[in-house]
């Protein structure tokens, strides 16, 4: 029964959410503005009274959407959505933001961190064809099947996997998002996601601060961390298991004394 569990989740279930984590990474990073445009987004900035009059209801007003490659926004909730031109260096449009809010404090993240998210969905995609390709190598002829039961194969693999989960982005000497002092810090080694959620989480901190420190003449409105962010941590918690199973092909095969 164990046996049986395991064959299935290698050669069913982990192709299965290796293509769903695919999908949701690919939103995350493609919203709002080419698609889910006021669904999906990394940052928004909504009517809201939590930071001026926590007990008073919000009224309508302005909603702005982030994201990776650009952004949406919309003057009242029954308003159109207008989006900015995809690029992996967006210039946010907050025109429709009041001007006593602090705009320049929501600065697109440096150009880096996309184009990275970019390379490592690229390489997500050629993982699960060969993750897929590997598993399901017994449906194909006898030659090729032997082919991709290679243990050279297994390793390309699995290392296209690892590089495709793992790859990161290294910055230096960021804008300024709200002082006259430089940000500057360094890291590596991580999923270029979180490079962008640790801009946006400064970016949420400094506007919602902006407002409080405004008192009763603050506009009612609310920064916030987007549902993005969620669809990516679900994607990457989705990816580790064929990563895992493509890891544990290779040291099987060493077990069994198979060169590499």
């Amino acid at each position: 029964m164990i046996n049986g569990f395991s064959k299935f989740a290698v050669l069913y279930l982990a192709p299965v959410l290796m293509l769903t984590a695919l999908f949701l990474s690919l939103f995350a990073f493609l919203a709002p503005s080419v698609m889910l445009h006021d669904q999906v987004a990394l940052l928004t900035v909504t009517p809201s009274t939590a930071l001026t009059n926590p007990q008073a209801q919000a009224n309508d007003g302005p909603s702005l959407f982030l994201g990776a490659l650009g952004s949406c926004s919309r003057h009242n909730n029954a308003g159109a959505v207008n989006c900015t031109a995809t690029s992996i260096s967006p210039q946010y449009d907050t025109s429709v933001l009041p001007g006593a809010t602090s705009n320049d404090i929501l600065s697109a993240p440096p150009s880096t961190a996309p184009a990275f998210i970019a390379v490592a969905i690229s390489l997500s995609f050629v993982f699960f064809f060969a993750y897929s390709l590997v598993s399901f190598r017994h449906k194909f002829g006898e030659g090729l099947s032997e082919k991709l039961d290679s243990p050279m194969i297994q390793r390309i693999t699995a290392w296209i996997g690892v590089f495709g989960f793992m790859i990161g982005a290294r910055i230096y000497s960021m804008p300024p998002i709200q002082s006259a002092k430089r940000l500057a810090f360094q890291l590596s080694g991580l999923a270029s996601f979180l490079i962008v959620r640790m801009w946006f989480e400064k970016a949420i901190d400094d506007f919602n601060q902006s407002i409080v420190s405004q008192s009763k003449n603050a506009p009612e409105l609310v920064a916030a961390a987007g549902n993005g962010f969620t669809m990516v941590w679900i994607a990457y918690a989705f990816y580790g298991i064929p990563l895992i199973a493509s890891l544990a092909k290779i040291n099987v095969h060493a077990s069994e004394g198979k060169e590499y």
